[in-house]
């Protein structure tokens, strides 16, 4: 890189850290640190995950997936559609939680099962949480070695130090610093400004591969050139999709119901919100915000495979090819005479072109990479479990990466120092709000319940900043001893589930239903865990030592047979075949079983130790026990406001505020699910489109027209953006001229709200006792 791409890079991050440290003036208390003194509107929320949305983990995870599976699955995800946008309009769980009050997602469990159950459910939470993030700092210190060509080690006033260790701590400081800035106040701030950053360098990127590549010669020619069965356009054609197909779909679906508000309340955007109202508009935004950053991942990755599977840029891929796979030698192989051969013998295979339809199976890639599993055969002084699992780290490794070093090569000087600041930002927006979001769940359910003397404004920030100095630890530990074998998104599926397996029943049934009780709670919750852990044991461990186990004591063949019985029912959709590589269930089947069998326990549990109806009208502040006034949330169905009522439109709307909402629903239900999905739907059951159409409607349907809506998203977002952005200041400086009222902050759960809910209560006693 040039000087002027450092420069590019430095100045934009310095005055995201200066603003930063500009909100210190602000911290007044720990609801500023918490959850940003609840004074954001829609638009500081909305701005700022645009920034937060976007994370170096989670584009390699889509290119990743997509690179091999291509874009047909996309058109059948418009089923879900529908569903989350009612559950957008009508604030399906998160409209009650902010009823509630609570301030995390442990002080709901407590107002709702128990004290005992809020620790144990917060701390696994957290466990979870961080078992996922902790490969962050690692993908994002792979990034860059790979995307700026590091080198694995270097010198500094005579001592040596590792490039991938020293790239984690610099990661790991930059996210803590702003934490410890100023908490959530601080996130916000500086992920707004980040947001208004990333979005035109996400516009631009998308015009340059635009302006790169043909898509009729170049982009249509390879997305189209796939065996049956695994379509990249068709997607009546993707029978023979395996990892990602029709199941992951359904359980994409089943999750939209049972997780909308699984990581919901750890502070930050999720509970900053003026008013719940405000925080019901800022979802709702949602849409028309991730607009530029679903055609930017999409470019990306269509970008990648013409690039590197198209013969016009064969020799151009050779060499990326080459170089990829000499660094992940380097990187990962310990002997010099394997690692020398297999650099070699990369080399010389020279450009490789597409001379039949290629799979998943067969492919350009897969011609390199098992050339590279017989080198890696010769490795010494390991077993043949061993050298599995070696070479699965090195196949996820080469997928991975492939984009950075790919993207070295294809961008020119100055975009390749835009494309770095775009990446550093998206990388502090992202790890500060995910080790921000472990720290208060930690700091709030699991420590606070056990200090028995009441903390002090200063002394509860300071515990906030030692326990994320703590979980930046706990990365930074975990990316450097964990090596992850499998698809980022089946790492992250199967890793959350200890926590997403049993926990959807207990917050949405404990925020709808009157039936729920502790011992369900506990049973879901537990199950969930204890079904994840060995999941998660037996897929990480699967090459090194449960197959061999299984060949050692000749029960491989019982056992597949066994398992192809139990899935043939469901081929080809599910299939589990006994592989000494990869486990034969994969992360997202696993996760599904979890969840059924939580949920079926928490029922069957809470309808035997239910002894009364749960008091709900408490617990979200209504009627009577209303403190904030009575809202008027609900409204009568009439013949005049049956279109409002079945989209969720209440009397706290105003104009604009249902200009937003039929624009959501017009946009996503009208065009994309009736006219994208069904129509298609329809057409093709009657008269099937040739695979050009397909290609042509992918263009229009996944590019042009959200590109268009993005560029309006832009302007609109940027102009509300920056005007909300001064009404939070406003509302800040308010906050430090006008002392508290007995700690009671407008929308939060103090102790003076706790003194009126027992007032509340002891009246409704004496009134029950007079009757």
């Amino acid at each position: 890189m040039t000087w002027y791409d450092w420069l590019i890079i430095v100045i934009p991050v310095l005055f995201v850290f200066y603003m930063g440290i500009y909100t210190r003036r602000y911290l007044r208390d720990v609801t500023a640190f918490l959850s940003a003194g609840r004074v954001c509107g829609r638009y500081v929320i909305s701005v700022g995950n645009i920034a937060s949305a976007l994370s170096i983990i989670g584009l390699l995870a889509y290119v990743e997936i997509h690179y091999k599976t291509g874009f047909a699955l996309s058109f059948w995800q418009s089923v879900t559609m529908p569903i989350s946008v009612l559950l957008g309009l009508y604030g399906y769980c998160t409209y009650r939680f902010r009823e509630t009050k609570a301030q995390s997602i442990g002080q709901f469990f407590e107002m709702r099962y128990s004290r005992k159950f809020r620790v144990f459910a917060a701390g696994l939470r957290s466990l979870s949480e961080m078992l996922a993030n902790m490969i962050m700092p690692a993908l994002a210190a792979r990034f860059f070695m790979y995307f700026l060509d590091l080198p694995k080690k270097f010198t500094l006033c005579g001592i040596e130090f590792g490039t991938f260790n020293t790239i984690m701590v610099v990661v790991l400081i930059a996210a803590i610093s702003i934490i410890c800035m100023g908490g959530s106040l601080a996130i916000i701030v500086t992920d707004t400004i980040q947001g208004f950053i990333c979005y035109p360098l996400m516009a631009l990127f998308a015009i340059f591969i635009l302006c790169k590549f043909s898509w009729s010669n170049e982009i249509m020619p390879v997305l189209s050139n796939r065996v049956a069965g695994e379509n990249f356009l068709n997607p009546y054609d993707i029978s023979r999709l395996r990892d990602f197909n029709y199941f992951a779909l359904l359980v994409s679906v089943f999750g939209l119901f049972m997780h909308r508000s699984s990581w919901t309340g750890a502070g930050g955007r999720s509970s900053a919100a003026k008013t719940p109202h405000e925080q019901k508009m800022a979802a709702l935004l949602g849409t028309w915000r991730n607009a530029m950053h679903n055609v930017f991942y999409v470019l990306l990755a269509v970008a990648l495979l013409a690039f590197m599977n198209h013969a016009s840029f064969a020799p151009q891929a050779s060499k990326i090819r080459v170089k990829l796979t000499e660094q992940i030698a380097n990187d990962i192989v310990a002997d010099p005479a394997v690692r020398q051969k297999i650099i070699a013998d990369v080399s010389s295979m020279g450009p490789q072109t597409a001379d039949k339809p290629l799979s998943e199976k067969v492919n350009i890639d897969t011609r390199y990479l098992n050339k590279i599993r017989q080198d890696l055969s010769a490795v010494k002084d390991r077993s043949q479990g061993k050298r599995n699992s070696l070479f699965q780290q090195f196949r996820t490794l080469y997928h991975q990466q492939m984009l950075p070093v790919t993207l070295r090569n294809m961008l020119p000087a100055g975009m390749l120092g835009l494309f770095c600041l775009l990446m550093i930002l998206a990388m502090v927006s992202t790890d500060d709000s995910r080790i921000f979001s472990a720290t208060i769940t930690l700091s709030q359910d699991v420590i606070l319940p056990f200090i028995k003397k009441d903390l002090t404004q200063r002394q509860h920030m300071w515990l906030l900043r030692i326990v994320a100095i703590g979980i930046g630890v706990f990365f930074f530990l975990g990316s450097s001893y964990m090596a992850q074998l499998d698809y980022i998104q089946m790492y992250m599926t199967l890793v959350t589930s200890m926590w997403l397996g049993g926990c959807g029943p207990v917050i949405v049934f404990g925020l709808y239903s009157r039936f729920g009780t502790t011992l369900g709670a506990w049973a879901s919750l537990l199950s969930g865990m204890f079904m994840a852990t060995v999941g998660v044991l037996i897929q990480r461990n699967w090459a090194d030592y449960v197959y061999p186990w299984l060949a050692v004591n000749d029960w491989a063949d019982s056992v597949g047979a066994f398992l192809e019985t139990v899935s043939r029912p469901f081929n080809p959709i599910v299939v589990w075949k006994m592989d000494a590589v990869k486990c034969p269930i994969n992360s997202y089947e696993w996760y599904f079983i979890t969840m059924i069998v939580s949920l079926v326990l928490y029922i069957g549990f809470s309808r035997l130790s239910m002894k009364e109806p749960f008091n709900l009208e408490r617990m979200l502040h209504r009627g009577k026990y209303a403190l904030d006034g009575e809202r008027q949330i609900t409204s009568r169905w009439t013949w005049r406001n049956l279109y409002n009522k079945l989209i969720g439109i209440t009397p706290e709307y105003s104009f604009w505020d249902k200009v937003i909402a039929w624009s959501y629903f017009g946009y996503s239900m009208v065009y994309r699910f009736f006219g994208s999905f069904i129509v298609v739907l329809i057409w093709n059951l009657f008269d099937p489109w040739p695979l050009e159409w397909w290609g042509y409607y992918f263009l229009v349907v996944f590019l042009i027209v959200p590109g268009i809506m993005a560029a309006f998203t832009g302007v609109w977002f940027g102009i509300c953006g920056t005007l909300d952005l001064r009404d939070m200041f406003r509302a800040l400086e308010t906050r430090i001229s006008n002392p508290l009222d007995n700690g009671r902050v407008e929308g939060n759960m103090s102790l003076a709200d706790k003194a009126q809910l027992e007032a509340i209560d002891r009246n409704t006693g004496k009134d029950q006792s007079a009757k």
